[in-house]
């Protein structure tokens, strides 16, 4: 043979690479190399393989070469990433009438038979491209079948199935060459993360025969279980076989190791069994991967085909790979590098079992992974009663308000029509580890008849069950089959090495004591959001908020305010003991007052009667108070500034908290965000009633507290004023969901229902409420962090939107010199490991 590196011979030292020839030639060069029984083959690289699609031509005799004249012949893919995918493998390639008339001498006839029927029936349907159903007709597998499928070919190609190897041969090569650069090919490809101009290599290997007179075979073997990572040999041998005819066969395949339930290659083939072990356990340790071995058993003796990299679901990929630096293989870091960030996700909520039936309604947006099943119910009040009768249920909505949150806590999962990544739904739902799918606009919601209609024209009504899946964003009909959270000693330890080896601090949004005790189990570095708004949804509060709404002097919310101030008290000592002397970033109240209002007629009587006033008297008053456009209205600081009270009773709750929580030895230094600042004067005018504040609690208690007051930069305005507003701040933290929003002219509750088109037709690389939009917002984010540090060198930078857990935003605040960023809880461990990634990819670069 002709040694080049384009047609290479598998040996200890030909030039073959990974990014040349692809992944399985490389990995059977090291199985070489480990002096595995690997049977001959010959590597074409990727310039080979594209070459051979463009018909610039192909060296088969060279490839022959290598071969004896007898030996048959399997062609398999070799791309860069085994997750890339490939033409299927061809087996049997060099079989005709005389290999035929051999085989069954050597190994009988009906091995022979089954040898020659398949190839014939591989090299039509997929090389040919024959309609299998010429096929259909026949029956059996023996020497009258195979004659059958030999006629079938040449009435449908009105010529004889060809009989000369190379040109078996070359037609295998080039129909495999040319399935890869079809364009269906490729956009599957592309949809795994491959580059449109990916690479193919081919591999062709010398046939080991798994069917004779005999012990013959082939099966595969591994050491650890796909489903956890847990040490446990798994596979299947199968008699009487070829390729990886036993996974498919599973009704005649045999155990691998002694079992109860049947035979098992440990008894029939102890030698080989223990020697597919060792072998196993050596790939291990010397290809630093757990593997699969794909082999074959002729005649008694053992071919190792292949080795790939075991398939893996994410709880077993975090312990497989901390196992592996546990038992000194692999590095720490390597590890945290061989952990997808995106895959905790799976780790840490309920999700559809792997290989479940999937009776598909509809697709949404997937805007908090999980899955839950539960009845239908379109109110939270249904939701509540469900809860109380012990029954689970998925919440539907149009699209949720701060009306709807006591339901999301009561259900299991949340579905809404409208809304996107950062809508209503999305964030509460990410923050509560809630399952939750929205945008499902393929579905048609009759709320007032409470029902669903499906695509396909079923109808789901109040009480069915359904299925949400929020990792994919289906939505399924009835129960399907979960699986639970997994978080063991593994993840733990990941996490800890993640923390060790980041640079950048990760904190969370925690808006409850749930949350915050969600945060710290998840290693959270303090709290970087909570937003007070959330603490007076309780049914308690709200009618006091309600009530201080409807005062009409300051006096009267004042009266109204101080039966809130020690609820707001009580949260925030709770909070602080939670954190235990962690930072926590307070956000004073946001959302505009009509949030806290009904806007139906029932929910208006009810008010009317808890406020002890005339229906009209309140209708009258929230008509008055609704705005065309309110979250650009009266909210955030100018809430603030307008309605002074609320302010001044938040700011008197957290210090006479602070104080008390600080009691027990603690450090305590609250944060104080003021939202929605847009001008320095903002700043100023709420700074200096949260100091007078501030002083006058510690006239009145004669104790000392330190705090920091900083601002959230919501709006472009701030993020260009940033100097100035730096000036009287502590701390500044940039708020994405909302500067996005502003900075686009969206509202990102209703981007949902085109952002789909946008992002197809290549408006928008990416959903900017999902990924931050690195060119328009970051330029913001830039310019903001950069003129902030000019006016104050010593400010505290931060990142608290959505994008807070995004492993590109993480990159980006890095860049930037962000301190830290912030994101739900659920989103903490995979913001851990995303910047504990991209600190060793910075050291290694």
């Amino acid at each position: 043979m002709q040694q080049n590196s384009d047609i290479a011979l598998v040996t200890k030292t030909a030039p073959i690479a990974t990014v040349t020839h692809g992944g399985r030639a490389k990995c059977l060069q090291r199985l070489v190399r480990l002096d595995l029984p690997v049977p001959k083959t010959v590597s074409l690289s990727f310039e080979m393989v594209h070459r051979i699609a463009s018909n610039e031509g192909m060296d088969v005799a060279n490839i022959l070469s290598e071969f004896s004249q007898d030996d048959l012949l399997c062609v398999r893919p070799s791309s860069e990433s085994p997750d890339w995918g490939g033409p299927r493998a061809v087996l049997n390639v060099g079989i005709n009438d005389a290999q035929y008339e051999r085989l069954c001498n050597t190994l009988g006839q009906d091995a022979a038979v089954q040898i020659y029927l398949r190839f014939v029936q591989g090299y039509s349907i997929h090389v040919a491209r024959l309609d299998p159903d010429m096929f259909d007709h026949i029956q059996g597998q023996d020497e009258a079948a195979l004659r059958e499928a030999l006629d079938a070919y040449e009435q449908e190609t009105e010529e004889q199935f060809p009989q000369d190897r190379s040109v078996q041969l070359a037609e295998v090569l080039r129909s495999m060459a040319r399935a890869w650069e079809g364009t269906t090919a490729r956009l599957l490809r592309q949809a795994k993360g491959a580059p449109a101009d990916a690479g193919l290599g081919l591999v062709v290997q010398k046939m080991a025969f798994g069917l004779g007179q005999g012990e013959y075979g082939s099966g595969v073997l591994q050491l650890v279980d796909s489903q956890t990572g847990h040490p446990q040999i798994t596979g299947r041998y199968l008699r009487q076989s070829q390729w990886r005819d036993a996974l498919e066969d599973g009704q005649d395949s045999l155990f691998l190791t002694n079992d109860p339930r049947g035979p098992s290659l440990e008894e029939v083939c102890p030698d080989i069994f223990e020697a597919l072990k060792a072998e196993a356990l050596r790939m291990r340790i010397r290809l630093r991967e757990e593997m699969q071995i794909e082999f074959t058993i002729e005649d008694g003796v053992l071919f190792i085909l292949d080795g790939v990299k075991v398939a893996r679901q994410a709880p077993a990929a975090v312990r497989i790979a901390v196992s592996l630096a546990e038992d000194g293989i692999i590095s720490k870091e390597e590890a945290l590098m061989r952990v997808e960030p995106h895959a905790l996700g799976e780790l840490l909520h309920r999700q559809v079992a792997h290989g479940a039936v999937r009776d598909v309604i509809a697709c949404g947006i997937a805007a908090s992974p999980g899955a839950a099943t539960g009845k239908i119910v379109f109110s939270a009040e249904d939701a509540l009663a469900l809860q109380a009768r012990e029954e689970d249920c998925i919440l539907v909505r149009r699209e949720t308000s701060p009306e709807d949150i006591r339901g999301m806590h009561a259900a299991q999962g949340v579905l809404t029509e409208r809304g996107g990544m950062t809508s209503h739904a999305a964030v509460i739902g990410r923050g509560m580890g809630l399952p939750c799918i929205v945008g499902a606009s393929a579905i048609r919601f009759h709320t007032r008849r409470k029902q669903l209609s499906a695509p396909d024209g079923r109808i789901f009504r109040e009480g069915d069950i359904i299925t949400i899946d929020g990792t994919t964003g289906q939505i399924l009909a009835g129960a399907a089959d979960l699986v639970e959270a997994s978080m063991d000693d593994k993840f733990v330890t990941l996490m800890e090495w993640s923390t060790e080896t980041c640079d950048i601090d990760v904190r969370a949004n925690a808006d409850t004591l749930i949350d915050a005790k969600i945060a710290r189990d998840f290693g959270a570095q303090g709290i970087g959001l909570c937003r007070t708004e959330h603490m007076f949804f309780d049914a308690e509060r709200m009618t006091v908020m309600q009530e201080m709404i409807f005062a009409n002097s300051r006096e009267e919310r004042e009266t109204v305010l101080e039966r809130l101030l020690p609820m707001q008290r009580a949260d925030f000592i709770k909070l602080f003991e939670i954190m235990d002397g962690m930072p926590v970033c307070i956000r004073l109240f946001d959302p505009p007052l009509h949030e806290f209002l009904p806007s139906d007629r029932s929910g208006l009587r009810d008010l009317a009667e808890a406020l002890d006033l005339p229906l009209s008297d309140v209708t009258q008053r929230v008509e008055t108070m609704s705005e065309h456009n309110p979250m650009l209205g009266l909210r955030g600081v100018r809430l603030g500034i307008s309605v002074p009270e609320i302010y001044e009773m938040q700011a008197r709750a957290i210090f006479e908290a602070t104080i008390a929580a600080q009691s027990s030895g603690r450090p305590i230094v609250p944060e104080i965000m003021i939202p929605l600042v847009s001008a320095k004067r903002e700043v100023e005018l709420v700074k200096s009633r949260i100091d007078s504040v501030a002083a006058d609690v510690r006239a009145k208690t004669n104790e000392h507290f330190d705090y920091q007051i900083g601002v959230m930069v919501e709006t472009p305005r701030a993020a260009l004023r940033a100097d100035e507003i730096a000036l009287n701040s502590s701390f500044l933290s940039f708020g994405t969901n909302d500067l996005t929003q502003m900075t686009y002219g969206l509202s990102r509750d209703d981007a949902g229902r085109f952002m789909g088109a946008y992002v197809q037709q290549g408006v928008f690389h990416e959903d900017p409420f999902h990924i931050l939009d690195l060119d328009g917002v970051g330029e913001l984010l830039r310019l903001g962090s950069e003129r902030a540090r000019t006016a104050s060198s010593e400010i505290t930078l931060s990142l608290c939107g959505e994008h807070g857990g995004s492993p590109d935003s993480i990159a980006f605040c890095r860049q930037n010199r962000f301190d830290y960023v912030s994101c739900s809880p659920y989103r903490v461990p995979l913001a851990r490991l995303a910047a504990a990634q991209l600190a060793i990819s910075e050291k290694t670069a």
